[in-house]
């Protein structure tokens, strides 16, 4: 049986706060890929951009769950299981 993940409970929030990285923005930075913590609306950048701004709010607040917001991908990540999601 696959793994499950045990953080849904985390999920409260599809609406992201800003159009790009909370942190990227305010510093004029760029980043890669936005990713969108699925707990309180952050958006912060992919592991590929210089800043990995979605890892660092991960470590700060553990919250566990991101979703891609690239467009076509519907994809998300629990930090903390290390798991791949499709949530609705």
């Amino acid at each position: 049986m696959p793994a499950a993940c045990t953080h849904l409970n985390f999920v409260k929030t599809d609406t992201p706060n800003t159009e790009g990285c909370e942190e990227c923005l305010a510093a004029g930075d760029t980043w890669v890929h936005l990713r969108l913590c699925r707990a309180c609306g952050h958006v912060g950048c992919c592991d590929d951009s210089k800043n990995k701004h979605a890892t660092k709010h991960f470590r700060k607040t553990g919250h566990p769950i991101i979703t891609s917001l690239e467009p076509g991908e519907g994809w998300s990540w629990c930090y903390a299981d290390e798991l791949g999601l499709e949530l609705e």
